[in-house]
């Protein structure tokens, strides 16, 4: 047994390697509980949501550390349950639900169960409205198709690259196994979405900017104080660590807790609200939270993201997952297609509408795209990544008005006002993706 715990301890140290550097605290039980959370969850909705075969999963868990190769997953088609076990050790299961993807079983999930979805039908009109694409430009799908096959070449493992320009898709091509219609994590992109939630409530004037006492549980100190402004450009100043690591808040929050806006919601405040940018995933979850309060709890939080946002988008192929609380996992698990995560950017390319819908005020828009008044990083809008804001451009070969939804492993919307184009690359780069280089080489096709 002594054996045993040296071989998980060793073994599971390096799990999840998404940022070694804060690799603490050296806890057995939080390696365990991570590691097998973190299997089941991605498990379950690469098979029943994106539709990947087994050795495809462990493949994408095994990409963030060898030490996955331990790892024992079960699935069961009937029920539709993903189970990791390191040893059969800290077994943990997720459950796939249709229309809200997988979700971690913990006590009280079984509530899921109850919740319906509403059915968004997929039209045969062109792109944006509906599923034809007729627009394709033969030169420039051909260095798309290149271009794919030269990042796959070189390891970046690039799943799909779209470029729509004009409101219209240009070119866009996909590696064996995936298609226009294949739902991928976007991870942190997931907060892009989020932001235009959190923007719809306001143009439905459900929710303000400058609205602040948030939580009960913030009403008796200056958390009180936080706007949902400032937790849309992550300036807080709530102490939440964005370290991914075995037993970080990060790690808890998506792996291991029911209540996924739980840990940055107990967190305590270090700066004063609105002074200091600090990227949280966790704050992010709370803007989930605020969604499901202000439209009704859970059954009219995923009635009104249906039908007051994602069908009027036509976005068919997008799935919200929840925590087992029924909150939106917003920082992170939103699993889309190319063409809905082009759709998302497009929206924000037409300043708040599409299709003929008004989703989101040109002012919130414009909001979106503006610097934080931070004192240490501005180049960041609501929930969205800016070209500019700071002493030096983020992408210096890009325009400076370009801003960007961005996720772990490289999954990109990449949009450009001056030129009215957007891009998507959706992969699992287990390195940086050369964003700079492979974007402007896009944008001069």
């Amino acid at each position: 047994m002594k054996k045993l715990i040296a071989l998980l301890f060793i073994l599971l140290l390096p799990f999840l390697g998404m940022n070694l550097l804060g690799l603490s605290p050296f806890d057995l039980k939080a390696n365990v509980q991570v590691g097998t959370g973190i299997g089941a969850k991605l498990a379950c909705s690469g098979r029943y949501l994106s539709g990947f075969d087994a050795p495809q999963v462990a493949a994408d868990i095994a990409s963030y550390s060898a030490a996955a190769d331990i790892l024992t997953i079960n699935y069961d088609d009937i029920e539709k349950t993903a189970s990791a076990s390191l040893f059969g050790v800290g077994v943990t299961k997720a459950k796939f639900r249709p229309g809200l993807g997988c979700t971690l079983v913990r006590a009280g999930s079984e509530r899921l169960d109850d919740i319906t979805v509403p059915k968004i039908a997929e039209s045969l009109q062109p792109w944006p409205l509906g599923s034809m694409v007729n627009s394709l430009e033969t030169s420039t799908q051909s260095q798309l198709e290149t271009l794919l096959k030269r990042d796959n070449s070189q390891g970046l493992q690039t799943r799909a690259l779209l470029v729509a320009r004009n409101g219209k898709i240009i070119a866009e091509a996909y590696a064996e196994g995936f298609s226009p219609q294949t739902p991928l994590m976007g991870w942190s992109m997931g907060k892009s979405l989020s932001s235009i939630m959190l923007g719809h409530l306001a143009y439905a004037e459900k929710l303000a900017m400058d609205e602040a006492d948030l939580f009960v549980e913030w009403s008796g100190d200056n958390r009180r104080y936080i706007t949902v402004q400032q937790l849309l450009q992550m300036s807080s100043g709530l102490d939440f660590s964005e370290v991914y690591a075995p037993g970080s808040d990060a790690t808890r929050m998506l792996f291991v807790e029911a209540s996924a806006s739980g840990v940055a919601k107990g967190s305590p405040l270090i700066h004063p609200p609105g002074t200091h940018f600090s990227y949280s995933s966790g704050t992010a979850n709370l803007l989930s939270e605020i969604f499901v309060n202000r439209t009704g709890g859970t059954q009219s939080a995923v009635n009104f993201l249906y039908n007051e946002i994602l069908a009027p988008m036509s976005m068919a192929h997008t799935t919200l997952e929840l925590d087992a609380n029924g909150v939106f996992v917003g920082s992170s698990n939103i699993y889309s297609s190319t063409r809905d995560w082009a759709r998302l950017g497009l929206l924000t390319l037409q300043k708040g509408e599409l299709n003929g819908h008004r989703i989101l005020s040109e002012r919130w828009v414009a909001q979106t795209q503006s610097p934080n008044v931070s004192d240490n990083e501005r180049s960041y809008g609501y929930q969205v990544w800016l070209n500019q804001g700071d002493k030096e451009l983020r992408w210096p070969d890009l325009p400076a008005d370009t801003y960007a939804f961005t996720g772990n492993r490289g999954q990109r919307v990449m949009l450009v006002p001056s030129q009215q184009t957007l891009i998507v690359r959706m992969g699992w780069s287990s390195v940086n993706y050369p964003d700079n280089e492979r974007f402007a080489q896009l944008l001069a096709f």
